[in-house]
């Protein structure tokens, strides 16, 4: 018999700290509601993102711990809480020290993208909290263990692709025209494969070729196959300056639109860039006509004579034909004065000499 009241003691003891046990743990409970989010989804260099927790209800003490990578950010400021931040981790702890009148229902965490970052690199801010109470610490919430992961995209400011064709001189039907066809930017956004491909408009039964080597001397015309592996090759980053050496061949006269697109294969063939050009092409090199000149139409005239009938010829441009001298009319007014003079000098003389000779 007292066996078995020892037995049932037993059972009974350790039935009451199971109870107690169960007890303790249904005083904490799932903080359910909390989110976390982001102002924005990229993040270039220099430029902040901000990370807000919403905990779904008032709290009056927290602490949470916001992992991040450091060779992508940089940690800012915090508001809603104490912040320390290890380089990796910024732990923000909380506590309402006015006993419950003023809990906080969210938090923010801001971060800037370092400098110097040239690819794009997708990353997360992980969150994890613990010490989590209500306004009156009446009632405490559940550890998260398991991290709130946001993710995000830090990656330089990309520039346009942008294509340009270049050549020297005039463009004949049939003959082989050397062209450079170059594909740049300063900071160019990274494909894994992207291709170059061509399209022409022709005058009405023209065709056109743009033929090319590649390095392992394999020759496409881009107008018919694309440019390379059709599979597409890698591009994008500092600097980019892809040049491709083509010749085109033209067979008949007119205006060709020749365009040109950089396409993503990964992306069903959409278009990163796209640019057109025009080329016109001649029957035969022309020359303009010489001018005729006075030298080609007068004999026996010097180059100053052609000269002074140039500019005789701009100057009477528009106007009626004058010549060149205007005939005299009417007395010439120095001979009445002529004749007046010498009659006084010729006076005064005889009256000199008959004085004399008195």
């Amino acid at each position: 018999m007292k066996k078995i009241t020892n037995i049932i003691l037993i059972i009974s003891t350790i039935f009451t700290i199971i109870l107690l046990f169960n007890t303790n743990k249904v005083q904490a409970v799932a903080l359910d509601n909390i989110e976390i989010s982001t102002n924005k989804n990229t993040v270039n260099p220099g430029d902040t993102i901000t990370l807000t927790i919403t905990f779904g209800k008032p709290l009056g003490a927290y602490t949470f711990d916001i992992a991040y990578d450091n060779n992508l950010l940089e940690y800012v400021e915090t508001d809603g809480g104490t912040p320390n931040d290890n380089g990796t981790r910024v732990r923000v702890v909380f506590y309402d020290s006015t006993g419950g009148t003023s809990p906080r229902e969210s938090m923010n965490i801001t971060f800037k993208a370092k400098e110097g970052i040239i690819t794009s690199n997708p990353t997360d801010l992980a969150v994890t909290a613990e010490g989590l109470s209500n306004p009156d610490a009446s009632e405490s919430y559940d550890d998260i263990t398991t991290a709130l992961e946001k993710n995000i995209v830090v990656e330089p400011r990309y520039e346009d692709y942008k294509f340009n064709l270049s050549y020297t001189g005039g463009t004949i039907i049939n003959e082989e025209k050397e062209m450079t066809l170059s594909l740049t930017s300063s900071m160019g956004k990274n494909y894994n494969h992207a291709r170059i491909i061509a399209e022409a408009k022709t005058p009405d039964g023209g065709n056109v070729q743009l033929k090319g080597t590649d390095e392992t001397q394999t020759e496409y015309d881009i107008i018919d196959s694309g440019w390379g592996d059709p599979s597409g090759y890698a591009i994008g980053g500092q600097n980019v300056n892809k040049v491709l050496n083509l010749r085109g061949i033209f067979d008949k006269a007119g205006t060709y639109t020749l365009t040109f697109k950089l396409i993503d294969r990964d992306n069903s063939d959409a278009i990163i860039a796209e640019n057109s050009f025009q080329v016109t092409v001649t029957d035969t090199e022309t020359t303009p006509p010489e001018e005729e000149t006075p030298e080609n139409n007068t004999e026996g005239t010097t180059g100053q004579e052609n000269n002074n009938q140039q500019n005789n010829t701009q100057q009477n441009n528009g106007e009626e034909n004058l010549p060149a001298q205007l005939p005299k009319t009417g007395m010439n007014l120095y001979i009445p004065v002529a004749v007046i003079f010498i009659a006084i000098i010729s006076t005064s003389l005889y009256m000199n000499m008959k004085k004399k000779n008195k």
